[in-house]
């Protein structure tokens, strides 16, 4: 099926529960309910399992990034003496809570925060800023560096400290998680874990139902309300949508010829100019490791859902080691059927950018598949040189071409 992109229903359906997110957390402020500030690295469950609110700083920043409001944010933080080579969502994050100004109205003061450092070094030092500029406790989750596999030690010293937490949030809320209400939590969290593994899979179809653009705005219940009944079903919905999309040959980018793989976060305020670009080459981004990094397996069937939780938070991709990373790229290209690769060097997350040009190294060498670097940031405009990026891709875009003629 060919002609004009034919647009994916569930988006109001998403919009609509993140709207009601948002809402029900800026009412729960000054209310009983306890609200927690955290990293999108922590577990969230154990949040849900005690009946607290979690609000996300990273993902209010990509949002204020996809608004084109984070230079702004930026810039009143690097006033405050932040430097302009600190995680740009950590700058926007502090932008919007020295000035007010947010695509939601602010974010609800925080109770409490949980930082978890699988994701980065930088979420411990801005947490503890937080924590002082708020006056709240901070609870903080070690995850050790995953080198080749994650150790039964390790995953011990994981679980301990998830153990340790539910027993803080539940002296902070008033009362015990409890065992049953925790599990069926995790349920729920390992089901939607699995849905979203479900949907990005479809993509592994020719043609793709929907590109890893699509994705970036479609992870956002899998992030935020992982253990919940409406993440559970929304995924439902947008499953049975791309099945749907697949069985009719619907393509997300018509006449699509070319699938390419993306590397690192988003550039939250240029998606939609670059996914226009690619497009105009027929070529369909259907693969990204960060939006796989919320569908790690998890197994709903393990005697100990606490240590099986333990297990997937520590070997997230981004903790572990470059031969792993290499492994998962090769397994990519070959699930996803690519003809290239994208790497974002993203100049804010430099944990996420380490080693990318021996990634570059290893897929041009060993697969033979071609690679291009971006250099730019996930929020910072400053950082974005759209003429020169252009060009880039349309330089690698007629090196497919040659390829395939």
């Amino acid at each position: 099926m060919s002609g004009e992109r034919v647009p994916i229903a569930s988006v109001a359906k998403m919009m609509q529960l993140m709207t009601q997110y948002y809402i029900g957390a800026k009412m729960a402020e000054g209310t009983d309910r306890k609200i927690a500030w955290v990293t999108s690295g922590a577990p969230v469950e154990l949040l849900y399992a005690a009946g607290v609110i979690p609000i996300y700083p990273e993902n209010h920043a990509a949002l204020c990034g996809a608004q084109k409001m984070a230079v702004t944010l930026c810039e009143a933080s690097e006033e405050r003496g932040f430097s302009r080579d600190l995680c740009s969502y950590a700058r926007t994050d502090f932008g919007a809570i020295y000035t007010g100004n947010s695509p939601v109205q602010g974010l609800p003061k925080p109770n409490f925060l949980l930082c978890c450092n699988n994701i980065c070094g930088t979420v411990t030092k801005w947490y503890e800023n937080l924590a002082r500029h708020f006056d709240v406790p901070l609870f903080f989750l070690d995850a050790p560096f995953v080198h080749d596999e994650a150790t039964p030690e390790a995953v011990d010293y994981v679980q301990s400290q998830m153990q340790d937490i539910l027993d803080g949030v539940g002296r902070i809320v008033g009362k015990p998680v409890e065992q049953d209400v925790l599990h069926n939590t995790l349920m729920l969290a390992a089901r939607a874990t699995i849905l979203w593994g479900e949907i990005l899979d479809q993509l592994a179809h020719k043609p793709s139902p929907m590109t890893s653009f699509d994705t970036f705005i479609h992870i956002a219940p899998i992030v935020v309300m992982r253990g919940t009944d409406q993440c559970v079903d929304y995924y439902e919905t947008l499953l049975a949508e791309m099945k749907d999309r697949v069985a009719k040959g619907i393509a997300a980018v018509p006449g699509e010829r070319f699938r390419l793989g993306w590397d690192n976060l988003p550039i939250w305020f240029q998606m939609g100019g670059l996914s226009k670009r690619f497009a105009m080459h027929k070529a369909c981004l259907v693969a990204a490791t960060y939006a796989h990094a919320w569908a790690h397996p998890v197994n709903p069937e393990a005697t100990d859902m606490l240590r099986e939780l333990a297990r997937v938070y520590l070997s997230v991709y981004i903790n572990c080691g470059l031969e792993e990373r290499v492994q998962t790229l090769k397994r990519t290209v070959d699930h996803y059927s690519l003809d290239g690769f994208v790497l974002h060097s993203d100049r804010s997350c430099k944990a996420y950018s380490l080693g990318q040009y021996e990634l570059a190294r290893t897929l041009r060498d060993e697969l033979d598949i071609p690679v291009l670097i971006i250099e730019a940031d996930m929020n910072d405009v400053r950082m974005y040189a759209e003429e020169q990026i252009n060009a880039r891709i349309d330089a690698f875009m007629e090196t497919l071409l040659s390829r395939a003629a």
